[in-house]
Parts: C-alpha cells; structure tokens; sequence
C-alpha cells in the first residue's frame, strides 16, 4: 500500500525553531522529534528528546540500560503518547495512520511456542495488514534467503534462541516496511548471529529503508551507524553524525624522533608531554604540516608519526560523561557473561 508522504518539515507550537531537511543532508527525514517529555508516576523518564533521521540512514539511539531509549523509541511509533514535545514519522503525526510502512522489534521479544516458524512470520505480517497467504510466501522466501527454509514448518520452541530472534525479525520485515525500529537487537546474540544481523541491517539501508536501533554496545553503533542520538539520564546531550561525535575530541597524534631535545621542540603544542620515545600531544587547528615543516627544519629527525583520531566510546565519555560510561561497561559486561 503506498502512502503519500506529507511535508517534510516540522514545527513545535512550543518553538520556532523549526526540524527539516539542511544543507548538509537533503533527505526528507523519516523520523523527526523535537522536545520529547515523558514521566511515569510523575517521575521524569525522558526530558526534551530532539532527533531527525534522514529516509535510509542507519541510526542508533546509544545509552545505557534505563536512560530512556525504550521510552523513546515507543513515543516514535506511537504506542505511547509524549507529555510535552511534537514527533512525526514520515511526516505523519499519528504514527499509527501508517503503520504498514514500520516494522517494530521490541526489546521483549515475544512468539508463540506452538507455533510454526512460517505461520509466526506471517502473523506478524498480518498484523500489519499483509494477507496471511502473501505473509506466508514471503515468509518462505526469506527463510530461504537467510538458510532457515529447513526450519520452516518447526515450532518456536524448537529453535534455538538465535535462530527465533531471527524468525522474529523476518516477521518484522515481512510486509516490506520503509521504517524499522529494533530495539536493543543485538542483546543475547553470539558474535555469528551479531554479524549476520549487522549485514541484514546494511542489506536494508541499501535498499533505501531507515533503520533505528537503540544499543548500549558501542561497537555496534560505531560500525553500523552514520548517525547517532547519545542519550543518558532521559536526555540527549548530543545527537548528529558519528564523525562529528567523534571530531568533538581533537585527534592525537604520536611522534618520535631521533633528536631528543633541540629548538624545534618549541614548535610543539602546549599539551605535548614525553613517554619514553614518544611525544603525545593533540592535533593543532592548523593541521600537521606547519608542524612537520617546523620539525623538518629543526632536524628533529622524525621517526615515526602517527594521527588518531577519538572513537566512539571516548566521544561518549566525553559527551555523557564518566558516570554514564561507566553504567554502559557494566551493560556490557553483563550482558557478555
């Protein structure tokens, strides 16, 4: 069923500032928020969410177990309502008027035991609208292409728990949405079955559908994500590009030479500090080469060089701060053992 898709451009009635498409990313967005507000038994579970997803981006929303992710991603789709805030999925305010076009894998993962693998896809798929007949033929060509097709006709609990989570994510897939939402999909999967997912996640993307996902494994969302909405203590404190998340800490640079002291050494920045054979220090504004010319002519004799530039987890610290890195490790370690 194909669905118009409204302006792309959105305005709260609390603000005048106003969420569309920029100059740096011309896509209509898919999923657009601006002041999200949430609270349970009057306690605040979500304050002042702001996110824009461009159509066919991959991207996550990163915290840890409890800030708010859940809460988030259920406001988007609308199974639940903000307190304060606007949100608009494909341009639509009332999620639900198209829901044909979302697909949704909810942390709780959920399928019936008794039944067969082929009848739980397309159940899923009706409830999305998709006849059950239809659900069932696609249902059997996606089996096959992930090498379930043996599986087909088994019940859910004969399947491993790797191999239901998939069955559960074709059924999220199956009435062909533009929007899928996966909450926390890589919690209790082994490394095989994280890759696998990880290439389905790319394999939609390719074919221009927006994928949303919440994690609170960085790797994931460093690996998988162009954008990505930090999220910590029911607030965003950063939401835009993984590369910008991650120029918000200068890159480091390691340089060792053959001279160990001399003039040039007063062309180093101000934060360069010694290690043995090594200078660490950051990379200046004015780049690298005013610096190696300065050591070029000063015969420092340069050895090796190198320039790294922050990851992920060191732009999260740096945004969310020590206390919510630290409960995202422990999510980590926990989820591992």
């Amino acid at each position: 069923m194909d669905m118009a898709v409204k302006d792309h451009t959105l305005v709260s009635n609390d603000s005048d500032i106003a969420i569309g498409e920029t100059d740096a990313d011309p896509r209509p967005l898919a999923i657009e928020a601006r002041g999200l507000v949430k609270r349970f038994d009057g306690t605040l579970a979500v304050s002042g969410v702001d996110l824009a997803v461009p159509e066919g981006a991959i991207y996550g929303i990163l915290g840890p177990n409890g800030a708010g992710k859940t809460t988030t991603l259920r406001m988007l789709l609308g199974i639940i309502d903000p307190d304060e805030g606007v949100r608009r999925v494909f341009g639509y305010d009332q999620p639900h008027d198209i829901g044909r076009l979302i697909g949704y894998l909810p942390e709780e993962r959920g399928l019936y035991p008794a039944m067969k693998c082929i009848e739980a896809i397309a159940f899923m798929g009706a409830l999305r609208g998709l006849p059950l007949a239809e659900g069932r033929r696609r249902g059997k060509e996606l089996l096959e292409r992930h090498d379930l097709a043996h599986a087909a006709d088994r019940q859910i609990r004969q399947l491993s728990k790797g191999m239901a989570q998939t069955v559960q994510l074709l059924g999220t897939l199956v009435h062909s949405p533009r929007l899928v939402v996966l909450d926390e999909p890589f919690s209790g999967l082994d490394a095989i079955n994280q890759g696998k997912l990880e290439r389905m996640i790319r394999a939609l993307a390719d074919d221009g559908v927006t994928v949303i996902f919440s994690t609170h494994v960085i790797h994931h969302a460093e690996r998988l994500c162009e954008g990505v909405a930090i999220i910590a203590g029911g607030k965003v404190p950063y939401a835009g590009s993984v590369e910008a998340a991650r120029d918000r800490i200068p890159a480091q640079v390691r340089l060792e030479t053959r001279a160990r002291e001399g003039g040039w050494t007063a062309a180093l920045p101000n934060d360069a500090r010694r290690e043995g054979d090594f200078f660490y220090f950051s990379l200046p504004e004015t780049g690298i080469e005013p610096l190696l010319r300065d050591l070029i002519e000063g015969e420092a004799g340069i050895l090796s060089l190198s320039i790294e530039r922050a990851g992920l987890h060191d732009a999260f610290v740096h945004i969310a701060g020590e206390a919510a890195a630290r409960q995202l490790e422990a999510d980590q370690s926990g989820a591992a053992s």
